[in-house]
């Protein structure tokens, strides 16, 4: 994939300084540590190396670091690369069902302002959710498993926090002897049961919360720490039905692999969707999903746009992939064995094949001349580099926070 034209980091280089000193009254640390990461990535700032394809001998000219923040559009590669080759050897031999369960925007305020809590809430309730309705004899009348990736964003980069759960159709019996197909192979589980369900778990959880004392109330929504205040919110939350999007099941594994490349390590917007920074504008592409997901530009001034971007940053050791049912981490070695012993297959063994379907998914760094994989011959620290500066406005600005 080509380097894009414009990129986040372009953005941050231009117009972050004065986007800092306008917003020094919200902005906190993470934020600042993430603009300066994105800002220095791959530049001399963190030093290079000097790469030679293992095959043909092709050397490259230096090479700039990463920062390997998760956050930055450019340093999702290897880890969506080490994650895959991970998920590769537990992928069924069966379709997979993709499952969308959306939060409210009434919600996404409080969400903002308490996002660990609100996110764990979304993972937990909407796992409970397609479990608990999965069990029930006449919907599916099996026990499933499945991983969930939250993304917090829509198309033209507001909050919205979402989970996209990726299920195999079907599931072990209760008795553990059986593999429990779905009955249809075009539905899995109804969309509206499993609203229903979701909606009535979510509002029990928010109000376990904050009959805890776990809810903060900060600004604009500090009036809301009043408990008749709080039920009043929760009352008019609840009066409308929870969008919960279950697509017909699609292909086996290497569908799921093609999914897994685009939205497992997704950031708010990715390089290539940007169009053009002028006269301190912010151009981007979206595609607008009301009208036939035509896609679109969009116009924002820069400092807008890197509110917007902000708005995603996630808690520190916060996970955004979880794993439930008999993929959870602590039934998994026992429980995936037995599904593909009763589906009568196996888990992929060979290393190579498990890397090499990773590495196809994942773009990683190839060789221009043969597509061999390169491997780092000698590495240089940002002081023995010269050739790009760094960009110190951020740099500045985050060093005087830290």
């Amino acid at each position: 994939m080509t380097r894009p034209p414009l990129e986040v980091a372009d953005i941050i280089r231009a117009a972050g300084q004065k986007f800092i000193e306008r917003s020094r009254r919200w902005l906190t640390g993470q934020h600042l540590k993430v603009l300066r990461a994105i800002a220095c990535c791959r530049t001399a700032a963190l030093g290079g190396h000097r790469d030679r394809c293992s095959r043909c001998g092709h050397v490259v000219t230096i090479s700039y670091n990463s920062c390997r923040n998760r956050h930055c559009p450019k340093c999702q590669a290897n880890a969506r690369m080490r994650w895959i080759q991970g998920r590769t050897k537990e992928l069924l031999p069966t379709p997979y069902a993709h499952v969308v369960f959306t939060l409210p925007h009434l919600l996404a305020p409080l969400a903002l302002q308490n996002k660990k809590l609100v996110y764990t809430l979304l993972f937990r309730t909407s796992a409970e959710t397609l479990i608990e309705v999965a069990r029930i004899p006449k919907r599916l009348g099996a026990e499933i498993g499945f991983f969930s990736v939250l993304h917090t964003w829509n198309q033209i980069i507001k909050h919205h926090p979402h989970v996209h759960c990726v299920v195999p159709a079907g599931g072990l019996s209760p008795d553990h002897k059986s593999w429990v197909h779905s009955r249809n192979p075009r539905f899995f589980l109804p969309e509206k049961v499993l609203g229903l369900v979701f909606r009535g778990k979510f509002r029990a959880a928010l109000e376990d919360a904050f009959a805890q004392g776990k809810i903060g109330f900060y600004g604009q929504l500090k009036h809301m720490s009043d408990p008749k205040v709080f039920r009043s919110f929760v009352r008019q939350l609840f009066r409308h039905e929870w969008v919960v999007d279950c697509r017909p099941p699609f292909g086996g594994p290497e569908h799921v692999l093609r999914y897994l490349g685009r939205y497992t390590h997704r950031v708010a917007i990715s390089n290539h969707r940007l169009v053009s920074f002028e006269d301190g504008d912010v151009t981007f592409l979206w595609r607008d999903r009301a009208h036939g997901n035509r896609e679109q530009p969009m116009t924002l001034p820069a400092d807008e746009f890197l509110r917007r971007f902000l708005l995603h940053l996630l808690p520190k050791g916060f996970f955004r992939i979880r794993n439930f049912g008999f993929l959870a981490n602590r039934r998994r070695a026992a429980l995936l064995a037995l599904c593909f012993e009763l589906l009568g297959s196996a888990p992929p063994t060979s290393d190579a094949e498990v890397k090499s379907a990773a590495e196809h998914i994942a773009h990683l760094w190839t060789c221009p001349k043969c597509g061999g994989p390169m491997i780092v011959t000698m590495r240089f620290t940002a002081a023995d580099l010269f050739s790009r500066s760094p960009p110190s406005v951020v740099a500045v600005e985050a060093g005087a926070h830290a």
